[in-house]
């Protein structure tokens, strides 16, 4: 059965507080009762107490028998032997009464019960009876006991009358409790529909709605964390319109610098296969044609690569590296590029330095954050620079280019990101993805990198190694 949350809200408080009125009443009837029958025993054994210490005399307790009879009181004597003794009968009426726990009160205990007894109308009467053992004050001996019994019919009406007034009080506290539960539903349900209106609002694209909470209770602790929730979808989606404009960008310079290198591959093509070259260009076509086969290599590489990445189908073979051997073999190996980017590249304060590291992988690293310091800079300086920490060794890449603003740095590492988008067809970056390679390597090395740039001032990158980790330690 299907029930709207106000009508649950709504039952259950009401529930709640008519069960709970319910067992007050019923638990403050019965114990009431329950204390007026035993103040009445209590009562009767005090008299039965006085009875025996007056030492049975028949005057005195013909005396205590008529002002107990006056308080609809009445007791009687019996000896050891459960023979009656006070009041007396007539000579031809004998009276004996032997109560079914007679050891009991041998034993010096006091017994107290409740019975149904007719009164001089026939109607039947609850009275309390209560019996008490005394003993030959000389030697102790068990004497007899004496019996006290009281009506307790008078303690019904009295819970009868108690019985009205809360029944009263009980249809009061009701229609309260109606309200009240109306009341606390209707705002706990209002509430809850202020949330299914805010995410309905946010399935529907709205991304700035902001629920007011004062954090009292689950629901507040609910409206927090739904606007930390909108907060990272708004962020989230930012991201995504971001990449994906990004993309977008990356696949126009992608195409244009597929379709340059294409269009020159296909148009020497056509002059080898027509004979419109003469035979002492052909050499020269043939490795131009080469040139622009590996920069689209290259291009499509970078972006597989990315993608591997990405996707941990990367596996580091990690060991000490030294920096020095690993800097001289690039160095020797961009010796062209660094001589056609009219710069100079200087490496210092790395000997004797070491890197645990995937000697490929690092290769990669740098080079990438060298070619992007060429591609900003023109007729300057890059400085790679090595240092020993207490951690392990730091690297730094450093520049004279024309730097970056701080709302450029926010975008460095992402995918297709290009600091200056004037330079996006140079041969030392033309994906765009060098540094967000450099981040993923970077990461999986379980090194970090920091970035310090100015306007016009240069960039320095600086990427901190740790030491060989333990659990590699372990393993081997």
């Amino acid at each position: 059965m299907k029930l709207p949350y106000f009508y649950q809200q709504f039952l259950g408080f009401l529930a709640v507080i008519i069960i709970l009125m319910t067992v007050t009443v019923v638990s403050l009837v019965h114990f009431g009762r329950d204390t007026a029958v035993r103040s009445i025993e209590t009562r009767l054994f005090r008299y039965a107490e006085s009875i025996t210490d007056e030492s049975l005399d028949g005057n005195d307790l013909s005396t205590i028998q008529e002002l107990l009879y006056a308080q609809g009181v009445s007791f009687f004597v019996f000896d050891e032997t459960g023979s009656l003794i006070f009041p007396e009968l007539p000579p031809d009426i004998e009276a004996r009464v032997v109560p079914e726990e007679i050891g009991r009160l041998r034993a010096g205990e006091r017994l107290s019960l409740t019975t149904n007894q007719e009164d001089m109308l026939g109607n039947p009467r609850e009275t309390a009876l209560i019996y008490l053992p005394y003993f030959d004050n000389q030697q102790g001996d068990y004497s007899g006991f004496v019996t006290v019994s009281a009506p307790v019919s008078h303690i019904d009406e009295q819970m009868e009358e108690l019985e009205g007034n809360l029944f009263q009080a009980f249809l009061i506290s009701t229609i309260l409790a109606v309200l009240m539960s109306f009341i606390f539903a209707h705002n706990q349900v209002k509430r809850v529909n202020r949330l299914r209106k805010a995410a309905h609002q946010v399935a529907e694209g709205e991304y700035s709605i902001r629920l007011d909470h004062k954090e009292r209770d689950e629901i507040d602790y609910l409206s927090r964390d739904f606007n930390r929730m909108v907060s990272a979808l708004k962020l989230s989606q930012e991201e995504v319109n971001r990449q994906e404009e990004r993309r977008k960008t990356f696949m126009q310079d992608a195409a244009h610098e597929m379709r340059t290198p294409l269009t020159t591959i296909n148009g020497l093509l056509e002059g080898l296969e027509y004979g419109v070259i003469p035979e002492q260009q052909k050499l020269r076509s043939i490795q131009l044609m080469r040139k622009e086969t590996r920069r689209l290599i290259r291009l499509v590489n970078e972006n597989m690569d990315y993608e591997n990445i990405r996707s941990n189908r990367i596996v580091l073979n990690k060991h000490y590296v030294p920096l020095s051997d690993i800097l001289e073999e690039i160095k020797e190996q961009m010796k062209e590029i660094v001589l056609e980017s009219t710069n100079k590249l200087i490496i210092k304060d790395v000997e004797g330095l070491s890197i645990y590291a995937d000697y490929d992988r690092l290769k990669q690293i740098l080079v990438n954050l060298i070619k992007n310091a060429m591609q900003f800079t023109s007729e300057g300086t890059i400085i790679v620079s090595g240092t020993k920490t207490d951690e392990g060794v730091s690297i730094s890449i450093e520049d004279t280019g024309i730097g970056m603003s701080k709302e450029e740095l926010r975008f460095i590492w992402d995918r297709y990101f290009k600091a200056d988008s004037s330079r996006v067809n140079t041969k030392y970056g033309e994906s765009g993805l060098g540094l967000a390679i450099v981040q993923q390597l970077v990461q999986l090395h379980q090194a970090s990198i920091d970035v310090e740039s100015e306007p016009d001032e240069g960039t320095i990158f600086t990427i901190h190694f740790p030491d060989r980790d333990e659990e590699y330690s372990e393993e081997e």
